[in-house]
């Protein structure tokens, strides 16, 4: 008689939904945001301005979250994944602290330890949302999730360096209630261990063994694919437009003002998720590489003309917003239910790959060309995807109501 006066949402938790994955990845936004562009700053300064300290400091860090990453789904078999999140939320509580510490050696240490963060994070929330979220709802969930973070990404930059000039700490603190709200709103959901999967055989003791797997399924390769390519544009967008600038004597607040509002771009996510919706996924996916790789193209004439270069990033970075929209959805529909955990872990290492390889490939670049030679190396890259794009099911994305209607 006395579950009568028990509170509904203590009685019954609340079901995993679109929405509540939308809330989780705008809080964890807000701390991101807040934090992305003081780094280079707080490096900066911490390694007496040394620019090539700062650039291996940015290469270890993304070898030891492509490292962490790989580790977390064998870390996940000795461990419930509702703690490996927690986790993952606590190291962004115990980064901030390094963060304001400071110095030569916490400052790198801080940034590590929130890119462990953000990768434990990011491959857990992956393994729910593929157990709670159809198939055909992947598209609105990922769409409700760029909805969600826009604000954050868009502003959080400017507020966060703004918040640290008043007062270096004020924006770690800021981010470390954010990170505390993102914990507690993860446990307000009760998303539990996510679903039991039995599987035919028994787990490989290896943790990467599960590589073998992911190498021998062609359609997680190419969605992988996609999703590192779309991280390196990006990465050259946000790191080699501002030099160029700076190069070409436009400034250092161009490349900002451009990257806020490409930023404020993902408020159009729904409008381009209804978009990819009439065209198919595939198609979809294959213009956006095209005309994406064709404005990183023109921003080669940026060396005639400096303007032409930032007009054309900016043109670019339209279609790589609608990457972001739609273009992890081929992987995240490959993946078998009993893979989930792993799967994600694999996927999530693109930002680490592309941390790492991007780079690399414009060091090379830049021995025998000038910057722009950066873009025309990208271009062709997003060239490739384009033809990977090709061999994707022309009915990949559709419900199954719909091929079947098609089909009568």
């Amino acid at each position: 008689m006395l579950s009568r006066y028990i509170p509904e949402f203590l009685r019954h938790a609340p079901v995993p939904g679109v929405k509540g994955f939308a809330i989780l990845n705008g809080i964890e936004a807000s701390h991101r945001g807040l934090l992305i562009s003081i780094w280079p700053l707080v490096l900066y300064r911490a390694l007496d301005e040394n620019a090539a300290g700062v650039s291996l400091v940015y290469f270890v860090v993304g070898i030891v979250s492509l490292i962490g990453g790989l580790m977390v789904p064998w870390l996940g078999r000795f461990v419930p994944r509702r703690w490996v999140y927690t986790a993952g939320v606590s190291l962004y509580l115990i980064g901030g602290p390094l963060a304001i510490i400071g110095g030569p050696l916490m400052t790198p240490l801080a940034l590590m330890t929130m890119s462990l963060a953000t990768i434990t994070v990011f491959i857990c929330t992956n393994a729910y949302v593929m157990d709670y979220i159809a198939r055909h709802e992947l598209g609105r969930s990922e769409t409700l999730k760029m909805l969600y973070s826009a604000a954050s990404w868009a502003a959080g930059p400017m507020i966060g360096v703004f918040l640290w000039k008043i007062w270096e700490p004020l924006p770690f603190l800021v981010a470390m209630c954010f990170a505390a709200a993102l914990l507690a709103t993860f446990w307000y959901l009760r998303l539990g261990n996510g679903k039991l999967i039995t599987r035919a055989r028994a787990p490989a003791p290896n943790p990467l063994a599960y590589l073998g797997r992911f190498f021998r399924q062609p359609r997680l390769i190419a969605g992988w694919l996609f999703a590192v390519l779309r991280s390196s544009g990006w990465w050259v967008y946000v790191v080699y437009l501002p030099i160029f600038c700076i190069q070409s004597g436009l400034g250092d607040s161009v490349a900002s003002i451009a990257f806020s509002i490409s930023n404020a771009l993902l408020f159009l996510a729904p409008f381009m998720l209804r978009w990819m919706q009439r065209q198919g996924l595939r198609r979809a996916i294959r213009i956006a590489f095209a005309a994406c790789s064709a404005c990183y193209l023109a921003a080669v004439f940026g060396q005639i003309w400096p303007p032409a270069a930032v007009v054309a990033l900016f043109l670019a970075s339209i279609f790589l917003v609608m990457l972001d929209t739609f273009g992890g959805l081929p992987f995240l529909m490959a993946v078998k239910p009993a893979e989930r955990t792993e799967m994600a872990a694999v996927y999530s290492s693109f930002r680490d790959v592309s941390g790492i390889v991007t780079p690399a490939a414009a060091w090379l670049v830049l021995l025998v060309a000038p910057i722009t030679g950066v873009f025309a190396a990208c271009a062709g890259g997003l060239a490739a995807m384009t033809a990977v794009a090709a061999k994707m099911h022309p009915r990949l994305g559709e419900r199954r109501e719909t091929r079947v209607g098609r089909a009568a």
